[in-house]
């Protein structure tokens, strides 16, 4: 059974300098969740199967899962998990993925260089960097599996049309 496995990095948050005091609380600017909400659709149109979303506890990463979740138009389970936040790994993915090993379909919410930096080292040394808001699908063959495939890396521009 594979995996289809997703990484959405949060939407614009405020600015990182009037937030040094709490990083974590620094939430989505208005523009930014529009074009999350905008970005929703998107993802819908794309028919993703997903089972669950799996966010980053910080402020700009839930509300961007917040969004995501309710454009689906269907009771997806959203949950909060610290290992997905700042210095989430190939480590982390493993142990996340062995105790969600049922699901088909995953959405990882979260933050920059980490998700780059991962599935680059689960799809085989593949650089690339994700936008604010960019979104990534990696089909892993086995959920319990390190080693994947990028089938696609879509910018934000385009998941908002």
């Amino acid at each position: 059974m594979s995996l289809q496995l997703y990484f959405l990095r949060h939407g614009q948050a405020g600015n990182r300098h009037e937030w040094k005091r709490d990083d974590a609380a620094r939430p989505l600017t208005v523009e930014g969740k529009k074009r999350m909400a905008r970005e929703a659709a998107g993802i819908r149109t794309l028919g993703l199967h997903l089972d669950l979303i799996i966010s980053s506890p910080l402020v700009r990463a839930y509300q961007t899962a917040q969004i995501v979740a309710r454009g689906q138009g269907e009771a997806i389970r959203l949950i909060l998990d610290d290992r997905v936040g700042p210095g989430f790994g190939p480590m982390h993915l493993a142990a996340i993925l062995g105790e969600h090993r049922r699901a088909q379909g995953i959405m990882l919410v979260g933050h920059e260089p980490d998700f780059s930096e991962t599935i680059s080292q689960v799809t085989g040394g593949s650089l690339l960097v994700m936008k604010k808001g960019g979104l990534a699908y990696v089909e892993l063959d086995d959920p319990t599996s390190r080693q994947g495939r990028l089938v696609w890396l879509l910018p934000p521009k385009l998941l908002e049309r």
